[in-house]
């Protein structure tokens, strides 16, 4: 564990103590008893804008919530707060199902406590905190995910409305269920050039700080990621009557090429990595000869060109495979979404934050999506990373002690503090 001087290591505690509190009873909010699920606009996520609401005017924030069901809490800015810019917070509070209690959560509670305790140490700020909590980061329950992040930015599209739960719910009759008016989501765009930028706190979800021996570090980018679809076709037959020589088994095509996504994955730069992660084989009998596969292919990594000379070297190496073992081979991209890089100058005031608490000030990408991508948009976007217990994440294990959890909500404030006193400063 890294030696902090011990005035931060009892106010890490303090703070992380009090962040546990809250996260532990929103965890207590769930549609289904006995473990965390709550799903976009229903009735656990009522009860939890609930709760989050209550927490919000217990600390003086002025609450709304939008047509797409996101809770803010504003406080105003200190100095002039008519013509002063605005500082978001937050993150999301769906979850997954059989979640555990961090996931989006923590950044939502690290912005509360943040603004109590500048109330608390009489800090002045010249601009607004608004704290934000999401609704639809997760895309568990309709197909849309970060459509309330994107909402925030103005890149909510219309379509969206027209996306279907599993019981043939629309997103548009799941927000009049709800309440709220989907003619209005282009009122809850926020104007960028009154904005200050956006900050989230989220555990890491990974095992790189852990490994590390670091409690936080500040994200670089959010990794750009292509998923595909692919399929190999060759013979189905009789597995004791097919000769070795004569098979076209596309099932052993295919751990052919699993093994070369791992290989150009090992050897990829920029965080790259590669992932073969569904499998569907035909005809699926124990004793025939596999004819056909579908399988998933994942790539990621912090920047577009490792990413993309990857996809190539895979396609190159699968079409080779393929042919070789004289199967038919079809690949199909569903889903590109380009690297996106946070804001030097916010990673740069994380990282003085970090810094000041006397941690080595450690860089990484995110490998999973964040509200963060929609925010980037439109406005400056930056990200703090908390050490997760054995990378974990999505799953009731998740855990990252109340003394990282601390020492992050500090450094937000510490963020906030820094900012606050840049943007009072005369321009040159």
């Amino acid at each position: 564990m890294t030696d902090l001087a011990p005035t931060i290591e009892s106010l890490a505690l303090s703070l992380g103590s009090r962040a546990v509190a809250l996260l532990d009873a929103l965890a207590l909010v769930t549609d289904e008893p006995g473990r965390v699920t709550r799903t976009y606009l229903s009735t656990a996520h009522a009860r939890a804008l609930d709760l989050v609401g209550d927490w919000m005017r217990e600390r003086d924030l002025a609450v709304t919530l939008d047509a797409v069901a996101t809770l803010r809490g504003r406080r105003p800015a200190d100095f002039d707060p008519d013509h002063a810019r605005t500082l978001l917070i937050g993150s999301h509070i769906d979850t997954v199902i059989d979640a555990g209690s961090l996931d989006g959560c923590l950044g939502v509670v690290a912005g509360l406590i943040a603004a109590e305790e500048i109330d608390r140490r009489g800090l002045k700020l010249p601009f607004a905190l608004e704290i934000l909590a999401f609704g639809d980061e997760e895309g568990v329950r309709f197909p849309t995910a970060l459509s309330s992040s994107s909402a925030a930015t103005g890149t909510f599209r219309r379509e969206w409305l027209a996306a279907a739960d599993r019981d043939g719910v629309t997103l548009d009759e799941a927000l009049r269920r709800f309440g709220r008016d989907p003619e209005a989501i282009p009122a809850a765009r926020i104007d960028p050039t009154g904005v200050v930028g956006w900050l989230e706190v989220h555990i890491e979800q990974g095992p790189r700080l852990e490994h590390w021996d670091l409690p936080l570090g500040v994200v670089t980018s959010i990794a750009g990621q292509s998923r595909f679809g692919f399929t190999l076709v060759g013979t189905a037959g009789h597995a004791g009557t097919v000769p070795m020589d004569l098979r076209r088994d596309a099932l052993a095509g295919l751990a052919e090429i699993v093994l070369a996504v791992e290989r150009i994955g090992r050897q990829g730069t920029g965080g790259l990595v590669a992932t073969v992660g569904r499998v569907a084989v035909s005809p699926g009998a124990g004793n025939t000869v596999p004819g056909r596969v579908e399988a998933t292919l994942d790539v990621r990594a912090g920047s577009d060109a490792p990413r993309l000379v990857a996809i190539d070297r895979i396609g190159h190496e699968a079409r080779r495979i393929a042919e070789r073992r004289g199967l038919d081979f079809t690949l199909e991209r569903f889903v590109d979404v380009p690297t996106c890089p946070m804001d030097a100058d916010l990673q740069e005031a994380f990282a003085r934050a970090v810094g000041s608490l006397g941690l080595d000030t450690r860089r990484l990408t995110s490998g999973a999506g964040h509200d963060a991508m929609a925010m980037a948009r439109t406005m400056p976007t930056a990200m703090l990373f908390v050490r997760s217990r054995d990378g974990i994440s999505h799953n009731p294990r998740e855990w990252s002690s109340p003394r990282d959890i601390g020492l992050a909500v500090e450094a937000l404030i510490r963020c906030i503090v820094d900012l606050a006193e840049r943007e009072a400063r005369p321009a040159p």
